[in-house]
């Protein structure tokens, strides 16, 4: 099989100026570029652009797949609406995060030798199944983060240097609810970082059932009357200004935090219990067919 190499990126908050695709596009000549997106696809030779550059200065979403089994998908958000501190406790293996200016970047990635194996070349319809998830962290869901947490240790299982021993002991993240239940653009995250079945399903059995976050419109106008007139007179300016789907994304995590009830945490299990219980449900379900 040829070598292959994909990237995409897209601007979602803001599109990028006739300066900025200029700078975009003097690092690659063959490049399909407009305000919004950037995507190129390499059968030889190398991109000469530093993704983690890019997302820094132009893009919000990045995604990247080679046929010798790399996967890599990165989301750039304001850090106003995702707490970097909060990121942090996520932050395990191939999982890492950085706060650059005003915005925190995410970066997600997948390593499989096995890979190229199972190789699909079909990678231009991988981001637009995936990218509702920068939505859903910007309105307080943590269920993508739990997920790339989850995956970077299941990888442990295909790749027994990805981790110390010690790390057998570390402990999960505050396991967010709704596991049991995945959106459309969380699976899709959860398959494109190879997170194993059992180990979700494991994962799942301490995460409550996930409440609606927005309620009826009567439950939202009450909450609306309780702003500050001056505050909502500047939030209807921003719209008109353009920012529509950021001052929507920003009182959406604010109701969400306001009316989230109180619930006891459940116990933090360690990595080696959620991969051992994975283990023993991967052989139950196998066994249960001959049985």
């Amino acid at each position: 099989m040829s070598e292959y190499q994909y990237y995409e990126f897209l601007a979602i908050d803001r599109p990028l100026d006739d300066r900025e695709q200029a700078a975009v596009r003097s690092l690659s000549t063959r490049a399909m570029i407009s305000a919004t997106s950037f995507v190129n696809e390499y059968h030889w030779g190398e991109f000469k652009g530093d993704p983690r550059d890019l997302m820094e200065r132009y893009y919000d979403a990045h995604l990247y797949v080679a046929n010798w089994g790399s996967h890599r998908v990165m989301f750039r958000l304001p850090s106003g609406l995702l707490d970097p501190d909060v990121v942090e406790d996520y932050c395990a293996g191939q999982t890492s995060a950085w706060v650059t200016g005003e915005f925190v970047v995410l970066d997600f990635a997948s390593e499989d030798d096995a890979g190229e194996s199972d190789y699909d070349d079909d990678a231009e319809n991988v981001l637009p199944s995936i990218i509702g998830v920068r939505a859903e962290l910007a309105a307080g869901d943590l269920r993508p983060l739990y997920l790339a947490w989850l995956a970077a240790y299941g990888a442990w299982e295909r790749d027994e240097e990805a981790f110390d021993r010690e790390a057998d002991d570390d402990l999960e993240p505050p396991v967010p609810p709704g596991l049991g239940k995945l959106t459309a653009a969380q699976q899709a995250l959860a398959d494109f970082l190879r997170l194993d079945d059992d180990l979700l399903a494991v994962a799942a059995q301490t995460s409550p059932p996930l409440e609606e976050s927005v309620a009826g419109p009567d439950d939202l106008a009450a909450w609306v009357t309780d702003l500050p007139g001056a505050e909502k007179d500047g939030l209807l300016v921003r719209v008109m200004q353009g920012q529509g789907m950021r001052v929507r994304t920003e009182l959406l995590h604010r109701y969400r935090d306001d009316t989230a009830s109180a619930s006891s945490s459940p116990a933090r299990r360690t990595v080696a219990d959620l991969l051992d219980a994975a283990a023993r449900r991967r052989i139950d379900r196998q066994r249960r067919p001959a049985r």
